[in-house]
């Protein structure tokens, strides 16, 4: 399905991700429209809703005659947990009953987590694993996917890994992460970077991800200490046995088979091509 004549409505656009793939959507060419909280976030020359999601009268303007939604909008590092429940999954639950009265035939992409993937399985994070994160954050990401794959609404969930790249400091801040998890330097994680966010959405886009879950990374996940390196980071070394080896490793093997192919295959292009 083409996408040049569909009317799409983004969410969460002042975040890192959500930024960055307005801009690259817009650069295609795409007809978006944005929920904004304040008239100061309008990104210039895109129609805008100043809104949230749970100004009902907003919500049924911004989904009005849409073809396609992504949904970005969440919270994530906070200690507040109410906030991140609140946000995740009722504000997604009012998003989409906003979505049935008035679009319901749109397209409705959101945006997960592979954090939702146990830490002790024997492999890669997978589509079809049993999923029941305790933490806030990924068990309001899963209770929203469930949410959305009963609405009766055409969906795709697209579980994102570890994001980095086009300025955004995310990566640079992986060593402080590191030592506040305690994480092994030899545990290897899963990446994206934003160029392969707005890949995948284009993807998602087409239909070819309607009624999934898809794990979305890049070709090479890499070990945190080369990762701590690559942004001039330093993290103790470490010969101990490595506990839990797949955590934040995700399968996307079902991405590829639907015709996924990352931009920026590994961070080691990504900083030799200067993408960070």
């Amino acid at each position: 399905m083409s996408t040049q004549s569909n009317k799409i409505l983004v969410t969460g656009v002042t975040g890192l991700v959500g930024a960055r793939l307005l801009r690259r959507l817009v650069e295609a060419g795409l007809d978006c429209r944005v929920l904004v909280r304040h008239e100061k976030d309008v990104p210039t020359g895109v129609p805008a809703v100043v809104g949230d999601l749970f100004d009902p009268v907003a919500l049924a303007e911004a989904v009005q005659g849409v073809s396609d939604i992504i949904h970005l909008a969440a919270v994530f590092r906070t200690p507040d947990t109410e906030l991140i429940w609140k946000s995740n999954l009722e504000g997604t639950r009012a998003l989409i009953a906003a979505v049935k009265d008035q679009a319901p035939a749109a397209r409705f992409i959101m945006a997960s987590t592979s954090n939702v993937y146990p830490a002790d399985q024997g492999r890669p994070g997978r589509e079809d694993d049993a999923v029941a994160p305790q933490q806030a954050y990924p068990a309001s990401k899963v209770a929203a996917e469930q949410e959305l794959r009963e609405s009766g609404l055409t969906w795709a969930v697209l579980r994102f890994p570890f994001v980095y790249g086009d300025g955004d400091g995310h990566l640079e801040d992986l060593p402080k992460y590191a030592l506040a998890g305690k994480w092994h330097p030899a545990m290897r994680m899963s990446t994206i970077h934003h160029r392969d966010i707005a890949t995948a959405m284009h993807l998602a886009l087409t239909g070819v991800m309607d009624d999934r879950i898809v794990n979305i990374a890049d070709e090479a996940p890499t070990s945190i200490y080369e990762l701590a390196q690559l942004v001039g980071g330093q993290l103790e070394s470490s010969a101990e046995p490595l506990t839990n080896p797949w955590y934040l490793l995700s399968d996307s093997s079902l991405a590829r088979s639907l015709g996924f192919q990352p931009v920026v295959r590994t961070v080691h292009q990504a900083v030799q091509e200067k993408l960070m």
